[in-house]
């Protein structure tokens, strides 16, 4: 009988600054039919990870990763795992149409390993289909093969851990923006976040291709407005104690201002409600860096709507087929990478230890944001 330990770490679900590094045995002889152990290689860590534990029970996101007790039937009462983006290895597998060794790309666990059902196997990729994972969408089920991926690129992992899964959410939300879009100025809050620096660069630098007139104009603390700014994803740039100058520079009576909010700060959002008055025509909420924040949005109160991006994926990979889609966003993919590759630099952790850690720093706000995360637990 071959056993993995997997090395796990969990998180206090009530108190999320708790954490647990947990050894659970993984007999392969154990595995069923269409299981297939994953070895996880390297994955990235943002505060897009801290967003999924804030919002773990509101979204569901502690549903995919369900932390075991030693008997591995009932549920670590009370902890949950926290999802990352990664690549991973097969190490055993029990689908004759996936092989050992090979490499993909897609939700995992903060964990060295883990047993997935596979289902759905195409050529670009398999579904994670385990009755044990409680999932939200089909999108984070799905495993791509690096083999067969147009955007994989073997020399840039760290930029795909760290940037992929938020590009994609900026390249959906670029899509739908787009799509209603006139001649609003569109404020992204967070502006140094790697979501909404892709979600601008997509936005400025298809302006005159979409013949549109809109204006990209970033919020951020200060202490980033020189980095944002450096970037030149932005048509402007403000601090968030510069709000005054918005509406003193769209004073038009018929100016028109959509926030695209990434940090859920309900203060920040009730700042800029008396600052552009009923010029502040519409707000979607997005994600939430600032989950610190005292006050929260009301999406209720603010008229707001939530965008859920794997349900724009899942739309356009319908109309466009998976192909085609994966294509359209590997190509926009490479335009962003180049232009903000000076931005940003490589930084590795090793280890459980040095994992949790990094999870505190970017819990408590410390973490480095220029950088790419690359993470491993060997």
């Amino acid at each position: 009988m071959t056993t993995i330990k997997s090395q796990q770490i969990w998180v206090d679900q009530q108190n999320l600054a708790n954490t647990n590094v947990v050894s659970r045995d993984i007999n392969i002889s154990d595995l069923q039919q269409d299981e297939v152990l994953l070895e996880t290689d390297s994955f990235g860590f943002s505060a897009n990870n801290i967003t999924y534990a804030t919002l773990g029970f509101k979204m569901g996101y502690w549903g995919f990763f369900p932390a075991k007790s030693d008997n591995d039937v009932d549920e670590a009462h009370g902890f949950g795992i926290v999802p990352v983006w990664g690549f991973a290895t097969v190490k055993a597998s029990c689908h004759s149409d996936i092989k050992v060794g090979e490499k993909v790309f897609g939700y995992l666990p903060m964990a060295s390993h883990w047993v997935i059902k596979a289902g759905k196997v195409a050529p670009h990729g398999f579904s994670d289909i385990h009755e044990k994972r409680k999932s939200i969408s089909p999108v984070y089920d799905q495993y791509l093969r690096c083999a067969a991926d147009p955007g994989y690129d073997k020399n840039r992992e760290a930029w795909q851990l760290n940037f992929r899964p938020l590009y994609m959410t900026s390249f959906v939300l670029d899509d739908y923006v787009a799509e209603k879009a006139n001649n609003e100025t569109l404020l992204l809050s967070s502006a140094s976040s790697k979501t909404a620096l892709g979600t601008a660069q997509l936005l400025k630098d298809q302006k005159a291709s979409r013949d549109a007139s809109y204006k990209v104009v970033g919020l951020t603390s200060k202490k980033n407005v020189d980095m944002v700014k450096a970037s030149g994803c932005y048509d402007e740039v403000y601090s968030y104690d510069e709000l005054s100058a918005l509406s003193s520079e769209g004073n038009s009576s018929d100016a028109r201002y959509w926030l695209l909010d990434f940090a859920a700060n309900g203060t920040l959002i009730n700042d800029l409600t008396k600052q552009l008055g009923d010029s502040l025509s519409d707000v979607t909420l997005i994600g939430a860096t600032d989950w610190k924040a005292q006050e929260k949005p009301n999406p209720k109160l603010l008229n707001a709507e939530i965008f859920f991006a794997p349900a724009r994926v899942k739309l356009r990979q319908h109309e466009w087929g998976h192909e085609a889609f994966l294509a359209k966003y590997a190509s926009a993919w490479k335009r962003f990478a180049e232009k903000v590759s000076d931005q940003f630099y490589e930084q590795s952790h090793r280890g459980a230890d040095a994992i949790t850690q990094l999870y505190l720093e970017t819990l408590n706000g410390s973490a480095q944001t220029k950088a790419l995360n690359v993470v491993t637990f060997d």
